[in-house]
């Protein structure tokens, strides 16, 4: 049983490992085009609003509940606020919707 889970370990460092070092094997010494490269600049935002917005969406039985926090935190974020800022923020509003709702 416990070298099952050791193997089990490896395997997934060796899956983990082998996408994040072919590209730096395969590619060394070589220029993207232009346009491959700010296409990869955009897939972090994409990647992360793919995994935020659902949760925006489904985070509690009221959807307004997820809308709001997501309009307070870009808000505050937009207005050049902290990131502990806009955290505290969306839950300091969100707090205060449910106490009144």
């Amino acid at each position: 049983m416990q070298s099952e889970i050791v193997w089990m370990i490896i395997g997934m460092g060796v899956a983990t490992y082998i996408p994040r070092m072919l590209p730096f094997v395969l590619f060394r010494g070589k220029e993207l085009p232009e346009f491959l490269q700010g296409v990869l600049k955009n897939v972090p935002y994409a990647t992360l609003g793919a995994l935020i917005f659902p949760g925006i969406l489904f985070i509690h039985e009221d959807i307004w509940y997820g809308i709001l926090g997501a309009a307070v935190a870009i808000f505050i974020s937009f207005i050049g606020a902290n990131v502990i800022v806009v955290v505290l923020g969306s839950i300091a509003v969100l707090s205060l919707y449910s106490f009144f709702i």
